[in-house]
């Protein structure tokens, strides 16, 4: 089943000279994690706004699950998708156990469902419940705080999930690490992932396809092995050797 799907979709931002992605068009099946590789300016983080309409698209249209984005609440929309961002964005007056339960407590689950819920999500990112749901965002690491917001994106188990550079302010090994742990609960969920990034290893550790953008256009859009052994262009040709070789460690290739 296709989950996501872009047919033409243009975002021109007011005053810009070029648009910000211009006439993609393009199909995530339902299952996949897609990372979404370029330069800053490339048009990636505007994509993946375009999901859950935080941007909206001037022209063309985006589907979840066969459904026009544009005929949906807005705000029903995004409690519906995950959402995780390089700057967190805990609530620093909730512990760590409020932070989880947000959107729960918005779809008015019951406390023991929650409570249930909440300590199952700390386990699935290394995070014993006893020692961290009562602390709060200034008592953890960055490290600590990442992975709760991903328990917070997941709490309501999301068909869809959407990463903008959610690791981009780690430091190398807990990202290693993060990255390891991402890729165990999207094997074990199943669940369709959209994962921005500027980082090639990255891109290519994580992604069942990777889908490299420049100047709001896609450059290609294929699985880590096809784009190493038949890059579409010379970007993509200059994008992998900027990589030093570090995307032939990839954990994909080969998948």
């Amino acid at each position: 089943m296709i989950a996501i799907s872009f047919d033409g979709v243009v975002k021109r931002f007011p005053g810009a000279a070029r648009n910000a992605v211009d006439r993609v068009s393009l199909e995530i099946e339902e299952g996949e994690l897609i990372t979404v590789l370029g330069a800053s300016g490339s048009g990636k983080t505007t994509l993946l706004k375009m999901v859950n309409r935080l941007f909206e698209p001037n022209e063309g249209t985006i589907c979840l699950f066969g459904e026009n984005i544009m005929d949906k609440d807005p705000v029903k929309l995004r409690r519906g998708i995950g959402y995780v961002i390089q700057q967190i964005g805990l609530f620093p007056h909730m512990t760590v156990r409020e932070n989880i339960a947000t959107i729960p407590r918005i779809l008015k689950w019951d406390r023991a469902r929650i409570g249930v819920r909440v300590d199952e999500l700390l386990s699935l990112v290394n995070l014993d419940p006893d020692e961290f749901r009562e602390r709060y965002p200034a008592q953890l690491s960055g490290g600590q705080q990442q992975r709760v917001g991903l328990a917070r994106a997941l709490a309501a188990d999301p068909a869809v999930m959407l990463m903008d550079e959610p690791f981009g302010a780690i430091d190398a090994i807990n990202r290693s690490n993060l990255q390891d742990e991402l890729l165990a609960i999207h094997g074990k969920h199943k669940r369709t992932y959209l994962f921005v990034t500027h980082d090639v290893a990255e891109a290519f550790k994580l992604g069942n396809r990777v889908l490299v953008m420049d100047g709001g256009r896609v450059k290609q859009f294929d699985t880590p092995q096809r784009i190493v052994d038949d890059p579409a262009d010379d970007f993509v040709r200059e994008l992998l050797a900027s990589s030093g070789g570090r995307h032939g460690q990839s954990a994909r290739v080969g998948n």
